[in-house]
């Protein structure tokens, strides 16, 4: 009596990403590759977690830079409801402390996208096994931040206060342009609740208008200028 092997469930991956081109060349990539299917397109960081919510993909591809909710805290929203969905993250921006952020909060995998025509194939293989996939530059800046962590004379601390996911959320919102009333329509909150946000998050950043705010969130790679 012969048996036969149940057929292998097929690798369902979502992409979210705002920028046509490379949303559609990531798609095809991924539909090139025997066993892989795009399950769902998000256009938005908000509509990425709604998708993921309703879709459970093995795999989110996420832009980092995303209008209406950045990628960093449209990840942190997914591995809360989703902790056995993956994240590959997508940036332009090449910078220590987003490397550090996005893997602190359960992010395994993150590519600049100017090489995402090298890596994405290994990134998603090594991700349908739960494993991360670094690119050198990445491995460089986790080595250097556990070296320097590790070190006798450092506390472990970083100058400036960090935000919460809670902040960010509502920084993105007020600097592209969102009014209290809006930002807390849009979080399900109310206004003066928005507003006491506003205020607390002026105050912990140390700056004093939505203007220098706005600067703020372009520097920090919230926004996009």
């Amino acid at each position: 009596m012969t048996t036969t092997t149940p057929p292998t469930l097929p690798l369902r991956i979502l992409i979210a990403d705002d920028h046509d081109v490379m949303r559609e060349g990531t798609r095809a990539v991924i539909e090139r590759q025997p066993g892989w299917e795009v399950c769902g397109i998000a256009c938005t960081g908000r509509e990425a977690v709604a998708q993921a919510i309703q879709l459970q993909p093995d795999i989110v591809i996420m832009d980092m830079s995303m209008p209406d909710l950045n990628g960093l805290d449209a990840a942190v929203q997914i591995k809360r409801r989703l902790p056995r969905t993956e994240i590959l993250m997508f940036t332009a921006h090449e910078t220590d402390e987003l490397i550090r952020e996005v893997f602190e909060v359960g992010v395994k995998s993150f590519i600049f996208k100017s090489q995402a025509h090298t890596y994405l194939i290994d990134a998603i293989q090594s991700l349908a096994q739960h494993k991360p996939f670094f690119t050198s530059k990445v491995s460089e800046t986790l080595f250097a931040d556990i070296l320097n962590r590790s070190a006798p004379h450092s506390n472990g601390s970083r100058t400036g206060q960090r935000l919460s996911a809670r902040e960010r959320e509502i920084v993105q919102l007020l600097s592209e342009g969102g009014s209290n009333k809006e930002v807390a329509d849009t979080l399900g909150i109310s206004v003066r609740t928005a507003e006491t946000h506003r205020a607390s998050i002026l105050r912990k950043l140390g700056l004093d208008s939505t203007a220098s705010l706005v600067r703020y969130a372009i520097r920090n790679k919230i926004i996009e200028a």
